[in-house]
């Protein structure tokens, strides 16, 4: 089990990341165009240092969603390695069989 902290830290980025998106994404097209003039450019990428760091989706982190385990995430279930292996053996995740051959 994740601490709690680290799980409401990882909620908040999410949130900063989504109410940030749109603003980024234009910026970054701004920053990427070739017919685009250096000043604006410049005005760009500095409106871009501006925002807060937790506004970029690098620094959102995939966590387990039933216990917070960061590690050996699945994002097809959205559960760590372990859990999804709980699960999928107690019959909780439909169409999941143990394979064999």
């Amino acid at each position: 089990m994740a601490k709690r902290s680290k799980v409401a830290r990882n909620e908040h980025r999410k949130a900063v990341v989504e109410r940030y998106a749109a603003r980024r994404a234009e910026l970054k097209e701004i920053i990427r165009r070739p017919d685009t003039s250096e000043a604006d450019r410049r005005a760009a990428q500095a409106e871009l240092r501006r925002q807060p760091r937790d506004a970029s989706p690098t620094r959102v982190r995939n966590r387990d969603g039933v216990d917070g385990r960061p590690r050996g995430h699945l994002r097809k279930f959205g559960l760590s390695r372990v859990r999804m292996r709980e699960q999928a053996h107690a019959g909780f995740l439909p169409g999941v069989r143990k394979s064999s051959w």
